[in-house]
């Protein structure tokens, strides 16, 4: 991963949003992700990155998924079809194969 580089022992990871890659599936808009590791198993951990009016649109987890916001605000819809407005410091957690949309909330 060009974003990692080593600090004698530990691996130093940038994933601001000038290295995000934008994301095209999914019929997304304004979001970008980096990824941060990927273990050989059904591990994959990114970072994604939303402007003011992004999102990313209805589609089935490849694998179980953790979406924590961090900064803004956001939203996400379960397969139960409720959606959950989103605030620092939470997140929800999506089942394997869960059809789900996310966004952030404009502020």
């Amino acid at each position: 991963m060009r974003n990692v580089r080593r600090h004698g022992e530990m691996r130093v990871i940038n994933f601001g949003a000038d290295v995000a890659e934008p994301i095209s599936l999914f019929e997304s808009v304004a979001s970008s992700s980096v990824e941060l590791g990927r273990g050989s198993g059904e591990v994959h951990v990114y970072c994604v990155h939303f402007d003011a009016n992004a999102q990313i649109g209805v589609h089935p987890t490849g694998y179980c998924q953790l979406f924590l916001v961090v900064q803004g605000s956001g939203w996400a819809v379960g397969g139960d079809g409720r959606r959950v407005n989103l605030e620092p410091g939470q997140g929800v957690f999506f089942d394997l194969g869960e059809i789900h949309p996310k966004a952030a909330i404009p502020a």
